[in-house]
């Protein structure tokens, strides 16, 4: 009996001594297996050190690139390598040569910090030397930068500021300096932009007012009407001057009216004319804006700002004609700078445009897509970057004709680079249906969309899973996901909550002259 229990004990001692052969002879991952071994349950991520090749030039080069572009405007890092991206449509135009077209369109939820993006790339950009002007600032958010660098603010909208639409601005002043190089042709080629664009900014206020495009004999009759009044004034011309030469009616106009030398039929040819510029030149719904001499005049050697933020929501026409004069102004101001860089009279210009809120500007007046369309195509013979910002793809389908809704789907496939943030799973179709992102890529920005959550400790929402967070595509190449921080110095200025920073004083008030009134 006690044989079998010694043979039973070996047994059981054989698994241990075998277990004991099995022990790993060095540490994993996580440390010494077993109780009381030093095993950890959390990994923490090790400390990360960046420098450059100068600075660690005992480990360059490295053993694996992180494939983000360093040419341009340093936006952020990398979401997964930490490396700095940089990235903005001229310095990827211009000197990387990573993209064809100098355009940048930014897609992305509310409150996800799009205009901050792009208020970093315009001071990014003028500190290489490319001017920043935003044509038409809606809300305002450029204010504070324009001013920080030192730029022209200008403010437009119902007692607010002037901009005379047949003012030819820097064009005749830069006319007489060609000239005076010997350069004649150029000159004439200034001048007759000059006029265009005066009788093209006429017509489009007429189409504004009207609901429908002026006749072509009435706009031969402006265009003869702005030539007279060249010859005939020795100042900048207005509106009453318009409609006081269509008023006399000269020889040159009652040709093209074609009244066959009797005047009553002349009067009767322009008489929805007559009255379409009354109404712009006495007030009329479109105000007093475009009536009288400008009172800011552009200027091409600093960054600007056209400061519409005066204008309500509900102004719809004058919204729309106040953003047509504002690109018309801001581009023949562009035109201007390059007929003097192209002469040898001043250096080479590039301007940074930008288009905030396309979506208000699209939906704001007739003609305006088309305006839109015109630009996004000839950037690169202006010599112009170009950024349009929007919301998400449905703000484009939202266009009242499929027309409309076809050319601005085709901003977003011409754009050089596009540059998305947080978006829902319902834009997904619309927007893969312009640039290809793989499912990767929708996820992560599905993500992104999530809302805030609850701080339990502070009773205040935790920051957005999405803010600062965007995915940098150029074609059908992987897309780059970076996060954007700010620096203190940049939080000044981009700050889109001033009035939300003091608290209401009014419920307070209301609450204390309850409780004295109950009191006494």
């Amino acid at each position: 009996m006690a044989t079998k229990q010694k043979a039973r004990k070996s047994k059981k001692a054989t698994p241990v001594e075998t277990s004991a052969e099995l022990r790993p002879v060095r540490p994993t991952g996580r440390g010494w297996l077993g109780r009381g071994r030093g095993a950890a349950a959390y990994v923490q991520a090790p400390v990360e050190y960046r420098g450059t090749s100068v600075q660690v030039c005992g480990l360059w080069p490295f053993s694996v690139g992180t494939g983000a572009p360093l040419v341009g405007v340093p936006l952020g890092r990398h979401l997964f390598t930490g490396a700095t991206v940089c990235a903005d449509p001229i310095s990827w135009f211009q000197r990387a040569k990573l993209i064809s077209n100098p355009s940048v369109f930014v897609l992305g939820l509310p409150a996800l910090g799009k205009s901050t993006t792009i208020r970093r790339m315009a001071a990014g950009l003028a500190g290489f030397g490319s001017i920043p002007f935003i044509l038409g600032d809606l809300k305002p958010d450029y204010l504070d930068l324009i001013e920080a660098l030192g730029g022209q603010v200008i403010r437009l909208g119902r007692g607010r500021g002037h901009l005379n639409v047949l003012d030819p601005g820097e064009s005749a002043e830069a006319a007489a300096q060609l000239r005076a190089a010997g350069f004649v042709k150029e000159a004439e080629e200034i001048e007759a932009d000059a006029h265009g664009r005066r009788l093209t900014i006429v017509s489009a206020l007429l189409t504004i007012l009207r609901k429908q495009p002026p006749s072509d004999v009435e706009e031969s009759i402006v265009d003869q009407a702005l030539r007279v009044l060249d010859r005939k004034l020795d100042r900048v011309p207005l509106l009453a001057d318009l409609l006081q030469v269509v008023q006399e009616g000269p020889t040159e106009l009652r040709e093209v009216a074609v009244d066959r030398g009797d005047f009553d039929e002349y009067q009767r040819t322009t008489r929805g004319l007559e009255a379409s510029l009354i109404s712009l030149a006495r007030g009329g719904r479109l105000g007093e804006t475009f009536a009288q001499p400008t009172s800011n005049p552009m200027m091409r050697d600093r960054p600007v700002v056209y400061d519409v933020s005066g204008l309500k929501e509900t102004d719809v026409d004058l919204r729309a004609a106040t953003l047509l004069a504002c690109w018309s102004n801001g581009f023949a101001t562009v035109n201007v700078a390059n007929a003097l860089a192209e002469a040898g009279l001043e250096p080479q210009r590039h301007y940074f445009v930008i288009m905030d809120e396309l979506w208000q500007a699209l939906r704001s007046g007739t003609g305006m897509v088309d305006r839109v369309d015109a630009l996004t195509r000839l950037n690169r013979q202006f010599g112009v970057g170009q950024a349009m910002i929007t919301h998400t793809m449905r703000d484009l389908d939202a266009l009242p004709t499929e027309e409309d809704r076809m050319k601005a789907r085709g901003f977003v496939e011409r754009a050089g680079m596009i540059v998305v943030g947080g978006l829902p799973q319902a834009e997904m179709p619309l927007l893969t249906a312009a640039v290809p992102f793989s499912q990767a890529e929708q996820n992560l920005l599905t993500g992104w969309s999530a809302p805030p959550s609850w701080d339990a400790t502070t009773g205040k929402e935790t920051e957005p899973p999405g803010r600062g967070k965007f995915l940098i595509k150029v074609g059908g190449r992987p897309g780059i996901p970076i996060s954007v921080k700010l620096t203190e110095t940049e939080r000044a200025t981009n700050d889109t909550n001033k009035r939300w920073h003091a608290q209401s004083r009014v419920g307070r008030r209301l609450r204390a002259v309850e409780s004295e009134g109950a009191a006494s």
